[in-house]
């Protein structure tokens, strides 16, 4: 099979994504929607319908392959048009953008979870809830993109390996467990037990990670835990920082192995066996390392901790430190406002989990002439230990709320709805709940969020 026979075959192989191309050479053609006027593809003649087929004689997998070999300031580019192989030599500056758009943003598929863990929240949600939130993302690229964790159960040897010649760091993984055996029986995937070879591989390479670990009791938990911990305090400096989360059970698991959960007892053991290893790792590497979801302590009655315990923060999109970062935020905001001269009434709602912090932060409003009332909302949706504000849906609200004496105005937490959307879990606008419950619906971002919608003057 000669080099012209393939070109002829390429355009049609090109929605096929792999190809032979070249001197019998397997590779990756990506599909050009669209050139940028003014950019260096434009500059040298690349046209929107080409097909990429490498850069600098490498071919082109997907986005962190483009962004890395489009990062030198001299490329020489390979296309194929009309069945025609095309070589362009691009000069730019460095990190400049090249200026080409593919099909989707990742330039391929996104890989979606192997796994079965046990505690798999997307196992637990009811039948009939839009199919977003049915996706088991497990994908590595997002997880350096957005900070997505992954399991890094479902990447090969050879994908591994791009990861480490592509320098991608940080990644955000969720370990759970060092120990194979019980890794294993948590995600229900044999290999997951190569997690310790993965991190040691990632620390070889010089690239970083966060970890993440779901605690479930009896299962790793315990001397599994301690086993974790002194592992990723070893992996340092490429443990940039662990999570710990007590795993959550919705009442949707009639089918699904028994977990238990964390009672008031637990959870204030796990707090004692994490601040160990806390003064530890911070007199071996000078940070704590480790660091607990704020539901720790709310679950234990214990308080939530000063600022400087929480570092950098770099574990927040966890919820570790949530709830400290709101106060801080809140407090100083409300230090800058006058008192009004009249009184301003208002209404909250939140989960039932932090109510008690948050009746104890909102005294502040009181020497403002602010009249407010919080009401912790069940969660009756999710039911089980589900009692966190951002899983609380439309119909909870309502369930709640309805023979309630609201003000006009009822201020929420933005994470109860769906990024960027106006829609609860449940599928629930948020102009359908002002139409039940007959009030003003205002989304409170955070802590200086809620002192601006308060003092704004249109509540």
């Amino acid at each position: 099979m000669g080099e012209a026979f393939l070109l002829e075959c390429l355009s049609f192989l090109a929605k096929k994504r792999i190809v032979w191309y070249g001197n019998i050479m397997k590779t990756y053609v990506q599909p050009i929607t669209f050139v940028a006027p003014g950019t260096p593809a434009a500059r040298c003649g690349i046209l929107s319908g080409d097909a990429l087929l490498a850069i600098n004689g490498e071919s082109v997998k997907d986005l962190i392959d483009y962004e890395k070999l489009t990062s030198e300031r001299i490329l020489h580019i390979d296309v194929c048009r009309e069945g025609q192989t095309l070589s362009f030599r691009v000069k730019k500056d460095e990190y400049e953008p090249l200026g080409l758009s593919f099909e989707t943003s990742l330039m391929s598929r996104m890989q979606t979870c192997k796994n079965h863990c046990v505690f798999c929240f997307i196992d637990q949600m009811p039948r009939g809830v839009r199919s977003s939130l049915q996706v088991k993302d497990d994908d590595w690229r997002m997880s350096f993109i957005m900070g997505n964790y992954v399991t890094l159960t479902n990447v090969d040897d050879e994908e591994f390996d791009r990861i480490l010649r592509r320098g991608v760091s940080p990644l955000y993984v969720s370990v759970h467990a060092i120990d194979p055996g019980v890794r294993t029986r948590i995600m229900k995937n044999p290999t997951a037990g190569r997690i310790l070879e993965r991190l040691e591989a990632l620390k070889a390479a010089g690239l970083r990670f966060h970890a993440q670990i779901v605690l479930c009791p009896g299962i790793n938990d315990g001397d599994v835990l301690e086993d974790t911990l002194t592992a990723l305090g070893d992996l340092s400096p490429a443990t940039a920082s662990v999570a710990i989360v007590p795993v959550g059970v919705t009442k949707f698991r009639e089918k699904l192995e028994h977990l238990d959960t964390f009672d008031r007892e637990g959870s204030a053991a796990v707090i004692r066996q994490v601040e160990r290893f806390q003064e530890r790792f911070f007199n071996q590497l000078g940070t704590r390392l480790v660091f607990l979801s704020d539901e720790w302590y709310l679950n234990a009655g214990l308080p939530i901790p000063p600022e400087e315990y929480y570092e950098d923060y770099g574990q927040i999109e966890n919820g570790v430190g949530m709830l400290r970062i709101f106060a801080t935020e809140f407090l100083d905001a409300l230090a800058e406002q006058e008192p009004f001269k009249e009184e301003l009434r208002v209404s909250m709602a939140g989960g039932t989990a932090a109510a008690p912090f948050f009746w104890d932060l909102y005294r502040a409003l009181d020497a403002y002439r602010i009249v407010w009332k919080l009401y912790p909302i069940p969660n009756r949706y999710f039911g089980g230990n589900v009692h966190v504000g951002g899983l609380v849906t439309g119909q909870d609200l309502i369930d709640e709320l309805q023979d309630k004496p609201l003000e006009k105005t009822l201020l929420i937490p933005s994470n109860m709805l769906r990024a960027k959307e106006d829609v609860f879990l449940d599928g629930m606008t948020v102009k359908e709940l002002e139409n039940r419950l007959k009030v003003r619906i205002v989304s409170v971002e955070n802590g200086a969020d809620l002192v601006k919608k308060l003092f704004e003057g249109n509540l």
